[in-house]
């Protein structure tokens, strides 16, 4: 029979946890563990933000801006030597190119690591924006109308981009944000919203210039302000079933050209009907480990519509932590443990947000959702950076990124929209 419960802090495995990358995914990641086991996480990382190298859960190595894709690889595998096997190495990651780095090599890490993480074809084809939403046709999950344009086909000066027959404005995006991570150009975005003809033939033009060869995106723009967006996090163990379903309304997204559509403040919600599709989905392709969905409700008729799938836990997985389901026991019990657990759908009502909730309620322009927020404001915001082990500094800290997002919104997004661009 499984266990009622994921893990218990006092019966905690004897294990290392290696976190592979930076910033607040990662972050939040060596928080929960720490908080539930006591782990202090070693972070090998490029350049380390602040928080972690003060931080209680956090021993950091930093290789430097200069390291690439082969230094991390080396430096991972000569940690795990110097440890000498004596315990379960845990290695998880939170970023594509850092899931994408762990699948190519996964032979030599393997040899030292536990690493939940998806089967490289699997990985290929999911974290692939097109080839999700074909898979998402082929299992019954709602997606925006969806075309695909494949940069890989510009030879020099004279190719011209394939029009489309979506409706203006579109979105547009890399199929694979991996694949775009490293290509430079000026008005790069994560998201383009696009509003004509010309407009989306100069940015294909301007992507294929710069060197990009993988696919891009086009969908239909699907009506709604950021406060119709939801998230979805997820664990699929080894066996293939779904141990961790929650799901979250998102309140309102980052307005950073490099960082739009980034979750800043979120309400905990059952979405029974979208959660059961982001089941069917992951069982049917046979996913492994942590994903994370973009989901939209279409004001339009009601439905959810799936957006991407991300094959790892998501920047914002923090909400799932506070809300009562600490991401660190579903990965302990399925990948150190080999034990199963009864599947958690149901955490907590919380907030969690990174910026002021006066701001907050400025983007938040429904009376009833409105209340919502300030109802549940009051039982407390929960923040992912004010960590209580990390004591004073955390708070001043959290403080600051919450003001520093109040410059950002002022420049980049001064008022809500109907569209959320």
């Amino acid at each position: 029979m499984p266990d009622a419960t994921a893990s218990s802090s006092s019966a905690a495995p004897d294990f290392d946890l290696v976190l592979a990358g930076s910033g607040l995914g990662v972050y939040t990641l060596a928080r929960a563990f720490h908080e539930e086991y006591g782990v202090v996480a070693t972070v090998v990382t490029k350049i380390a933000v602040e928080a972690m190298r003060r931080s209680v859960a956090c021993n950091v190595i930093e290789l430097g801006a200069r390291a690439d894709e082969d230094d991390m690889v080396a430096r991972l595998v000569s940690l795990a030597e110097e440890r000498g096997g004596r315990r379960p190495q845990l290695l998880l990651a939170n970023a594509d190119s850092v899931i994408q780095m762990m699948s190519d090599h996964r032979e030599p890490l393997a040899a030292h690591y536990v690493m939940p993480i998806l089967d490289a074809d699997v990985l290929e084809r999911l974290s692939d924006k097109a080839e999700f939403a074909l898979a998402c046709a082929e299992h019954g999950v709602a997606t925006p109308v969806t075309e695909i344009v494949d940069v890989a086909d510009a030879r020099g000066t004279s190719w011209t981009p394939p029009a489309t027959r979506i409706p203006f404005p579109v979105v547009v995006k890399a199929a694979r944000t991996a694949d775009m991570a490293h290509v430079r150009f000026a008005g790069k975005k994560k998201v383009w919203f696009v509003e004509s003809a010309a407009e989306l033939d100069e940015l294909l033009r301007t992507i294929a210039r710069a060197g990009y060869t993988g696919r891009v995106v086009v969908q239909e723009l699907v009506p709604g302000d950021d406060t119709t967006e939801c998230s979805i996090t997820a664990y699929t163990d080894r066996h293939g079933r779904v141990t961790l379903l929650c799901s979250a309304r998102v309140l309102l997204g980052e307005h950073t050209p490099d960082a739009l559509g980034r979750p800043a403040a979120m309400i905990t919600t059952p979405l029974p009907e979208a959660l059961e599709q982001a089941r069917r989905l992951l069982e049917a392709t046979g996913y492994r480990g942590f994903a994370n969905f973009d989901v939209k409700e279409d004001p339009r008729d009601g439905s959810l519509k799936f957006f991407e799938v991300n094959p790892r836990i998501g920047r914002n997985n923090f909400y799932v932590t506070a809300a009562g389901a600490n991401i660190s026991r579903f990965v302990v019990a399925d990948a150190i443990e080999d034990r199963e657990i009864e599947p958690v759908t149901e955490v907590d009502e919380i907030l969690y947000s990174l910026v002021p909730t006066p701001l907050l309620l400025r983007y938040v322009r429904d009376r009833g959702m409105r209340r919502w927020v300030r109802r549940v404001a009051r039982r407390g915001v929960e923040n992912p950076w004010a960590y209580p082990a990390d004591g004073l500094w955390a708070r001043g800290y959290a403080a600051t990124v919450a003001l520093n997002h109040v410059r950002k919104f002022l420049r980049y997004y001064p008022r809500p929209t109907d569209t959320g661009f």
